[in-house]
């Protein structure tokens, strides 16, 4: 069986980094993901997925990216069942990031509006969970 996704987009918002009670990281973002093709009135509908990284992964994640910022996820969809404060039964879709490639460069505070022309240069950094990290 096979449960892989990749994604290209844009961060939304900054990430959330926060760790459990035995101390591992995780850090929290959503990409804005543009669909392929265009809708009857001419426009791109847009999805926002809700990616997680664990550990270093994660740490680098809120360390490099921030809103705004170009990132490629490699990974796998996870569904989660959990109860909201009210007691309602909820259902979860996030990707659990496996690699992830930050596409725009990471010390430009401004949006990266062409990301086509920054791939073409040197300088995206690309991390697995199995790197072995000097922290």
């Amino acid at each position: 069986m096979l449960n892989r996704i990749t994604l290209i987009g844009r961060l939304t918002k900054d990430c959330e980094l926060r760790y459990t009670q035995s101390n591992t990281a995780v850090c929290s973002f959503t990409l804005a993901v543009d669909r392929r093709f265009k809708s009857a009135n001419g426009t791109r509908e847009t999805d926002f997925v809700n990616i997680v990284a664990w550990r270093q992964l994660g740490e680098l994640c809120a360390e490099y990216l921030a809103k705004g910022k170009m990132a490629a996820v490699d990974g796998r969809l996870q569904i989660r069942n959990y109860t909201d404060k009210e007691g309602n039964k909820r259902i979860a879709a996030e990707v659990v990031a496996e690699n992830v490639v930050f596409l725009s460069p990471k010390d430009s505070g401004q949006q990266d509006n062409d990301p086509a022309g920054f791939q073409a240069e040197a300088g995206y950094a690309s991390v697995s969970p199995d790197d072995d990290l000097p922290f």
